[in-house]
């Protein structure tokens, strides 16, 4: 990982509607390896998976506040981020 990498805290919506929340320095590797089953175990079982909202920060530690405050938030809001974002 270069010093300069982005960092990414992501949603996926799951096959069977549930919403996933995430960090990665690598977003299109990271949805690889949750679609072959490597990614976290949440997700194991729960496809088609869908990436469904994005965001990129600056830094390791503001992505990781930005992870734990969206998976504080109520699902309705996380839909109304979704809705927003695109």
């Amino acid at each position: 990982m270069s010093v300069n990498a982005a960092h990414h805290v992501y949603l996926l919506r799951c096959g069977d509607g549930t919403l996933y929340c995430g960090y990665t320095t690598d977003l299109q590797a990271r949805l690889a390896e949750h679609r072959a089953g490597r990614g976290a175990r949440y997700t194991r079982g729960r496809g088609p998976l869908e990436l469904v909202y994005s965001e990129c920060l600056p830094d390791r530690s503001s992505a990781l506040r930005r992870e734990a405050e969206l998976k504080r938030q109520s699902r309705e809001k996380k839909l109304h981020l979704i809705a927003d974002g695109r």
